[in-house]
């Protein structure tokens, strides 16, 4: 937290709690999940802190097992699934970040959402959980908003409707980018394959911010995209005003987007979006942004 505030950071844009599980040898308790994320809030209490639920599964799976026994771990019990189908835990994890939610603007997003049942299962959960801290006397915001992770291309096509039920989005670039072109980034066979820049995967993240805009609902980036100086010109250009990135970033990110105009990114981006390869993308945004940042060694 402090690296976040010494970089500029406005708030919390995605909290990873799965390092509360891995490495551990037992699930960690609902007053530990609670005593951490509202450690998290009190540090940026009228900023955004967004905490994600769990998202453990296939190379996260930590305590939970070695993934090795489902033929397509990346397809498999994973994030989400793996919540819904442990109820116990969600509701522990939910309970906390809850409690948690009277110490500042505490947001909850839910990773890994493919279909409407899946978020409507989870926000069921929200809804439960709120009545049961009420009936026991304990504080919580009942209005606290709920968010999606968009990391598949099922929910980009159902965008409309997921739009009716959320509060916010935030496109997680990795895995988009991942089960868009169907590679396995760990597998050195095909890494070379991953391509964020591929023309699919960015008209995927442009429909996201068309429909999300058509509805008013807040969209945020956060992955390996938006760390990227490059990726970030392209970003702002399409539409996104609010970047998720590490603290080691922020700086970069932050002074490329200072250097250039609203404009000059809009130009970048229509013209990047009417490429036809992942290569063609990357030459483009190669010399274009050597032009429009000389001082900046851009690197994609």
């Amino acid at each position: 937290m402090e690296a976040c505030h010494a970089r500029g950071a406005k708030g919390v844009g995605l909290y990873r709690t799965e390092f509360l599980y891995l490495g551990s040898t037992s699930e960690p308790t609902e007053q530990q999940h609670y005593e951490v994320y509202r450690s998290v809030a009190q540090q940026f209490p009228k900023q955004p802190v967004i905490i994600r639920t769990l998202d453990l599964g296939a190379d996260k799976m930590g305590m939970h097992g070695n993934p090795q026994h489902e033929n397509n771990p990346f397809l498999g019990l994973r994030s989400i699934r793996l919540s819904l189908r442990n109820p116990s835990l969600l509701r522990t994890q939910m309970r906390a970040i809850l409690r948690a939610s009277v110490e500042g603007d505490v947001r909850v997003m839910f990773p890994m959402i493919s279909t409407l049942d899946e978020l409507r299962s989870a926000r069921f959960v929200v809804r439960s959980v709120v009545e049961d801290l009420k009936e026991e006397g304990i504080r919580c915001n009942e209005a606290i908003p709920v968010g999606m992770m968009v990391e598949v291309p099922s929910a980009v096509m159902m965008l409309d409707q997921f739009a009716k039920e959320v509060d916010f989005f935030s496109i997680g670039t990795n895995d988009l980018t991942q089960y868009t072109l169907a590679v396995d980034r760990s597998n050195e066979a095909v890494a070379d394959l991953y391509q964020a820049c591929d023309p699919s995967v960015l008209r995927l993240i442009h429909k996201t911010i068309e429909v999300a805009t058509q509805h008013a609902v807040p969209t945020s980036v956060c992955g390996e995209m938006s760390s990227n100086m490059a990726y970030a010109l392209l970003l702002v250009g399409m539409g996104f005003r609010t970047l998720s990135a590490p603290p080691s970033a922020i700086p970069q990110v932050k002074k490329a987007i200072r250097s250039v105009t609203s404009r000059e990114c809009e130009a970048l981006a229509w013209r990047a979006l009417r490429l036809d390869t992942a290569r063609e993308v990357e030459s483009f945004l190669q010399s274009q942004l050597a032009g429009l940042l000389p001082e900046l060694s851009i690197q994609l």
